[in-house]
């Protein structure tokens, strides 16, 4: 039996052997993927690139196929508040999804990224009528969200030396699972991440190497 060569059907295989751990397409039917090939786009982005901004409305979701990308919110000062950094098979904007119109979060890419833009109507289409999708969608905004808390309450808990300390080993266990690795964030950016100064986070590390550590 020859094998179908319809566009609908390279698109279905296609989202059928994706090995993402948190894409939850094995669990749609032939006709979502299709629906779901019909509304979403792959992009490639530079590092530097916005994804999405703030304040901008929530029309598409986005997966993080491969990639770092920064998350962060501009504050009524006027100065940006990284709030985590995000790597591969990972959704960007579900907050937004259930909770605004409007995207609360500004994501940019800290190195070549892919991702894809799937429409929002089609996404929440999908939750609402898939029982497993919306599941495996519900235990990524859960995990993210508890992850987010945890490190947050696990920074403010230490001085200034600690939290940088703590960042450091977040990017070699979390971020990168390695000791030796190159730090995505100029230093006003590793500064904001864990909330002090430039100058305190400079203070750290020239401490730290004069360590040997």
């Amino acid at each position: 039996m020859k094998p179908d060569n319809t566009p609908n059907s390279k698109r279905i295989e296609k989202c059928m052997q994706c090995k993402d751990r948190f894409c939850a397409v094995s669990s749609l039917t032939e006709d979502q993927l299709a629906d779901l090939h019909d509304n979403f786009r792959e992009v490639e982005l530079r590092s530097g690139e916005h994804i999405s901004h703030q304040g901008s409305l929530t029309s598409h979701i986005v997966y993080l196929r491969k990639g770092l990308v920064m998350e962060y919110k501009k504050l009524e000062n006027g100065h940006d508040q990284i709030v985590q950094i995000i790597k591969g098979r990972t959704y960007l904007g579900l907050h937004s999804l259930f909770g605004d119109r409007e995207n609360n979060y500004s994501y940019k890419a800290l190195e070549d990224v892919k991702v894809c833009f799937i429409d929002i109507n089609t996404f929440k289409g999908l939750v609402k009528t898939n029982g497993d999708f919306g599941y495996e969608i519900l235990v990524s905004l859960s995990k993210d969200s508890l992850n987010s808390h945890h490190r947050f309450l696990n920074i403010n808990a230490k001085q200034t030396f600690g939290k940088v300390a703590d960042v450091l080993l977040y990017f070699a266990n979390v971020i990168y699972n390695s000791n030796h690795f190159e730090l995505p964030l100029k230093r006003n950016e590793l500064g904001s991440l864990i909330g002090i100064t430039r100058e305190s986070t400079t203070r750290a590390l020239i401490k730290f190497q004069n360590e040997g550590i």
